[in-house]
């Protein structure tokens, strides 16, 4: 990562430990490792101040830090986690009371509450918040893993004929994605015919028949950032009900994504695509219409029912509504977008 963007990065999570009073942050969760540090290794935490910017980490990935973490000050430990954090805060003599993120375990915390001198405490979100708008090299990752994941889906679909798994489609998909320069960034979902109607489906021996209709739900991991998309179509002619919930979930979509731009509450976005599902007399679906997306699948914002707030330039956002009617079909499509001042950016490509 080019410095100048580290410097900025940490400048935006100083100006946040600020606001909430933290003279000293342990960072626990990956991605916020990465965000903080540029660290894309394992098995790591960081330790930010007002002043200074630490990477704790032991031997597997010293040469990998010093390569990644130009703004860090390394520290190769050889003990348990909780006791170099220890050591490092207590060499800190500004530092009065530590905070610890809260998406760590409680025996974490408490391994390092038994090993610290100062006040520890828990803080929720503080990087998350920061990582909600998304600066132009990240959105350059994310829309560069959205292309890997068009190339890697068209060539997959050469493989298409009657007598293929779900495993097997699945496994040619993920080959060409790292074919490609991507990683996967969770398990690719192909299902076919009736095994659509289960969102998270696994797939499993079921073999392809002629007219069997076909749900792709996938990532792509670039550079540490993640794009998600789902594609659904038919090896032959589909049936009446498929066209009738295909057309449902495209026009579903594309009034969701008419109302995306930044300042339009979450919630009015959400209902938009449910409304014209309902307008066809179909089931609802039950998650939500969407999700953040960087370091993680899923991050802030949540794009769902009943959640208070505004969307805001900088986000990226996904859309996915879907149908799905038990034993019969599962219909979804889903895109990444960035969110504007006057609407959205496409990161991924319509479906066709």
């Amino acid at each position: 990562m080019r410095g100048e963007r580290q410097r900025e990065r940490l400048k935006v999570v100083r100006q946040r430990l600020k606001k909430e009073k933290i003279s000293c942050l342990v960072v626990t969760k990956p991605a916020n490792v990465t965000y903080t540090t540029g660290f894309s290794g394992g098995d790591s935490w960081a330790v930010i101040t007002g002043r200074a910017a630490y990477l704790l980490t032991d031997s597997r990935y010293i040469e990998q830090a010093r390569g990644q973490c130009r703004l860090c000050r390394i520290i190769e430990r050889r003990g348990p986690m909780a006791e170099a954090a220890a050591k490092l805060i207590g060499k800190l003599k500004s530092v009065q009371t530590a905070a610890m993120e809260k998406s760590a375990s409680l025996d974490t915390f408490e391994a390092l509450k038994k090993n610290v001198k100062c006040r520890l405490k828990s803080a929720a979100g503080v990087v998350e918040s920061c990582r909600r708008i998304k600066d132009s090299d990240e959105i350059s990752a994310i829309g560069t893993a959205g292309r890997i994941a068009a190339e890697g889906l068209k060539r997959m679909r050469r493989r298409l004929k009657p007598g293929v798994s779900e495993n097997e489609l699945a496994g040619v998909l993920d080959f060409e994605i790292r074919k490609l320069g991507g990683r996967n960034c969770f398990e690719t979902i192909v299902a076919f015919g009736s095994n659509a109607s289960r969102p998270h489906h696994e797939p499993a021996a079921r073999r392809l028949k002629k007219n069997d209709c076909i749900l792709i739900d996938f990532g792509v991991r670039y550079k540490s950032y993640c794009c998600d998309l789902t594609r659904c179509f038919c090896l032959g002619r589909p049936n009446a009900l498929y066209k009738k919930a295909y057309e449902a979930v495209v026009k579903a979509q594309a009034a969701a994504i008419k109302m995306v731009k930044a300042g339009v509450e979450i919630d009015k976005v959400d209902a938009a695509a449910r409304e014209v599902i309902a307008g066809y007399g179909l089931p609802v679906y039950g998650h939500g219409t969407g999700h953040g997306l960087g370091l993680e699948v899923h991050e802030l914002p949540v794009v769902s029912k009943n959640i208070d707030g505004a969307l805001a330039a900088g986000e990226v956002i996904t859309i996915e509504p879907g149908v799905y009617i038990p034993g019969k079909l599962g219909v979804r499509i889903e895109d990444d977008f960035l969110v504007t001042k006057s609407g959205c950016r496409v990161l991924s490509g319509i479906a066709k």
